[in-house]
């Protein structure tokens, strides 16, 4: 394995002309959302990969203080190091600089979401699932100008309330970014019923 892909992940060669990168939520791992390929894009070249930080042996994409307040520096610090992961895997993989589309889903979606305004180079377009605010204060300034969002969050959700979905949409279009809210009637989850959608934002 070449250096800096130490990290576990999994890749999926494809031929679709939009790679996904998968982020799993807290306790999963890079398995957990795969099955979404066939959904969303079964053409696709997938790389799926693995939280870095452990809570209680449940892995994680970056620490928490408590449940709902995250340790803002250490997701500075993961963004980088995602990043850095992202650019080995396209040397690796044959994948072009930050054509990724990102679907994460719970903590994989709050990284996600951080990565795009850590590193707005790294990713084309990014499906967020259940999505918080990663920043309480405010997001790193950055231009999101033609990068695509699709935010689909449940209306019952308990964690990511509609304050976290006003304030991320808010934040993200501020920025540039040209968002889709995709919302549901449930909680913290995903919607099998609104994967058809998802799948033509993504291929669209």
């Amino acid at each position: 394995m070449s250096a800096g892909l130490e990290r576990p992940h999994v890749w999926v060669p494809g031929t679709g002309a939009t790679p996904l990168l998968l982020l799993h939520g807290t306790g999963g791992d890079e398995h957990d959302l795969l099955a979404l390929r066939e959904h969303i894009a079964p053409d696709a070249p997938v790389l799926s990969v693995r939280g870095a930080v452990s809570e209680n042996g449940m892995p994680r994409f970056f620490r928490r203080l408590r449940e709902g307040v995250f340790d803002e520096d250490d997701i500075r610090f993961r963004v980088d190091e995602l990043a850095a992961f992202l650019a080995a895997a396209e040397k690796e993989y044959g994948v072009t600089p930050g054509a990724w589309t990102a679907v994460g889903f719970s903590n994989g979606a709050n990284i996600a979401s951080a990565l795009l305004f850590g590193h707005p180079g790294a990713l084309t377009a990014a499906v967020l699932l259940a999505a918080m605010v990663p920043y309480r204060d405010g997001p790193p300034a950055a231009d999101l100008t033609g990068k695509r969002v699709l935010l689909s969050n449940g209306r019952r959700d308990p964690m990511a309330t509609a304050d976290h979905t006003t304030r991320l949409t808010d934040q993200l279009r501020t920025a540039g970014a040209d968002v889709t809210d995709l919302p549901h009637d449930g909680g913290h989850g995903i919607d099998a019923r609104l994967l058809p959608r998802v799948a033509e934002w993504v291929t669209g």
